[in-house]
C-alpha cells in the first residue's frame, strides 16, 4: 500500500509532538534544579547562574549511597524470583495446558484487574502480623505477588506461540518436562525474559506507595520511596527537590537506554506471533 506524502508528514508531526510531550517534563525538572536553592522558578527559564552544585547537595542530603544499596537489594530480591515463577507458570499455562489451566489462568487475569490501592490496607495488616513492617521484606514479598499476574500473562503469550513440533521432537529424543522447559523453551524465550526483566526492574526501582506505607526507615526504602521523606525535609526548596528527583530517575533511564533494543525486539516478536 502506497503512503502519500501528506500521511508521512502527519506521522512525523505526530512523532515530534509526542517527543515534545515526553521531553518537556524532564527539561522542566533540569532547568528548575539549576536555579539557586530556596527560589521559586516560574515556567521553563534557564537561570543566569546555573547551580550545578544542587545535585551534589541533593545527593548528600538524601543519603543516596544508602538508597542505592537498598534499592539494589530490593531489586535482587524481587526480579529473579518474579522471573522464575512467572516463566514456569507461563510455560505451564501456555504450553503444557494441564487440566484446569483455563480456570487457573483466569485467576491471574482477575489479579490484573484488582486496584492496587484497594488491597493496600489489608496488605498492611498482613505484613504487620508477619512482623515484617519496616523491613525490606515488606516490599519484596508483596511485589513478587503483585507482579505475578503480569509476569505469567507476558510469558504465557510467548509460550503459546511456540510450535508443538519442537516439543514433540524433544520428547522423541527422551527429554523430560523439565528438560523441555529448561533446555528448549527457556533459551528461545530469552527475548521475552529480558524485556520482562527490564519492566520488573523499572517497576521495582520506582515503587513508591509500598515503600512509604510499609517502611518507616528511609534507608530501607527504594529510591523513589525515599522521595517522600526527602520532600518533607526540603518541601520549600523546589530546586533541590527537582535535583533529587533527577538523581532518583537516572538509574532507570540508563538501564532502559542500554537495553531498549532488546525490549523493542521482544515487543515486535510478540506482535509478529500474534
Amino acid at each position: 500500500m502506497r503512503v502519500s506524502r501528506r500521511e508521512v508528514l502527519l506521522g512525523r508531526a505526530l512523532l515530534v509532538v509526542l517527543m515534545a510531550v515526553t521531553i518537556v517534563p524532564f527539561l522542566s525538572l533540569l532547568v528548575t534544579a539549576l536555579h539557586p536553592s530556596g527560589t521559586y522558578p516560574e515556567g521553563i527559564s534557564w537561570p543566569a547562574d546555573p547551580q550545578w552544585g544542587n545535585f551534589a547537595d541533593a545527593f548528600t542530603a538524601a543519603n543516596m549511597p544508602a538508597l542505592l544499596l537498598s534499592s539494589a537489594l530490593i531489586v535482587v530480591g524481587v526480579v529473579p524470583a518474579s522471573l522464575v515463577l512467572g516463566t514456569m507458570a507461563g510455560f505451564a499455562f501456555g504450553h503444557l495446558r494441564m487440566p484446569g489451566h483455563r480456570a487457573g489462568f483466569l485467576l491471574f487475569v482477575v489479579g490484573l484487574t484488582l486496584p492496587f490501592e484497594g488491597i493496600l490496607t489489608p496488605l498492611y495488616f498482613q505484613i504487620r502480623d508477619m512482623g515484617l513492617l519496616n523491613t525490606r521484606w515488606a516490599i519484596i514479598l508483596p511485589l513478587i505477588g503483585l507482579f505475578m499476574p503480569f509476569s505469567v500473562l507476558w510469558m504465557r503469550a510467548f509460550f503459546v506461540g511456540m510450535p508443538d513440533d519442537l516439543s514433540e521432537a524433544a520428547r522423541i529424543d527422551g527429554a523430560t518436562t523439565w528438560q523441555l522447559f529448561w533446555r528448549v523453551h527457556v533459551p528461545i524465550a530469552m527475548p521475552a525474559l529480558s524485556s520482562l526483566a527490564i519492566l520488573l526492574f523499572l517497576w521495582t526501582w520506582n515503587q513508591f506507595l509500598l515503600a512509604i506505607v510499609l517502611v518507616d526507615d528511609p534507608a530501607k526504602r527504594t529510591m523513589a520511596g525515599a522521595l517522600g521523606a526527602f520532600q518533607g525535609r526540603f518541601g520549600t526548596d523546589i530546586p533541590l527537590l527537582c535535583a533529587g528527583s533527577l538523581l532518583i530517575m537516572t538509574p532507570t533511564l540508563v538501564v532502559f537506554l542500554i537495553f531498549q533494543r532488546r525490549f523493542v525486539a521482544a515487543l515486535l516478536q510478540g506482535s509478529v506471533k500474534g
